[in-house]
């Protein structure tokens, strides 16, 4: 299935969220489903993940969220590579980790895995959960369908791929206010956005593998 629909929330009424539901209802009583949504920093993917899941608990599916951003690695582990201000690109994750994580949602009935403090700005092991009676996992993040080793590996793992189609503009005045409530000063959030967000973000959309369904921005 390929389509475009406006706006950044599902909507269990609108011709997107019920076209979704009909796919994903065909599912049922299969083994467990991984749906993946992709795109650039701050173009929506949390949220989008969000009320993706409330639709189809809504439709009584048990799914559950996990977030790439447990992978970060460490800022120790940055540092003395060299990587800090990189942090977010795509050398910056244990993408091994990452990629063995999803094959594990694949074949095991339970399976821990790490998430992202975003106030501590690192990774707790261990602090997430998928139950054995999990039907369907969202995964969020930056490179799931990026054209790039060992990312490229994940593409044939999803049961359903979501791209999240944002302007780069767009992608600036987020990141920008992002930084702006983590405590930079408007000099500070406009540097960290545009040395290194803005950056990453260009380098996913360029190597963005093809999705089973593209949600634009308005």
């Amino acid at each position: 299935m390929s389509a475009v629909a406006s706006g950044s929330v599902f909507d269990a009424g609108s011709e997107t969220g019920q076209a979704l539901l009909a796919r994903l209802r065909g599912f049922a009583g299969q083994t467990r489903k991984l749906i993946a949504v992709a795109g650039p920093p701050a173009s929506g993917k949390s949220v989008i993940s969000a009320a993706l899941r409330d639709l189809l608990q809504q439709d009584g599916i048990t799914v559950e969220v996990v977030p790439m951003d447990g992978f970060h690695l460490d800022n120790a582990l940055l540092d003395a590579r060299g990587l800090r201000a990189r942090k977010g690109a795509p050398e910056t994750f244990d993408a091994a980790g990452f990629i063995a994580l999803i094959h594990r949602l694949k074949t095991e009935a339970e399976v821990v895995y790490p998430l992202f403090d975003r106030a501590r700005d690192l990774s707790i092991a261990g602090a997430g959960v998928i139950a054995p009676d999990c039907d369907m996992v969202i995964i969020e993040g930056n490179y799931l369908l990026f054209d790039e080793q060992p990312w490229s590996e994940l593409a044939g793992l999803w049961d359903l791929a979501i791209w999240l189609d944002t302007p780069v503009e767009t992608v600036r005045q987020r990141c920008i206010r992002r930084w702006l409530t983590h405590g930079h000063d408007p000099e500070a959030a406009q540097q960290r956005a545009e040395g290194n967000d803005l950056a990453n973000a260009r380098r996913i959309i360029a190597a963005r593998l093809p999705a089973d369904l593209t949600l634009s921005d308005p």
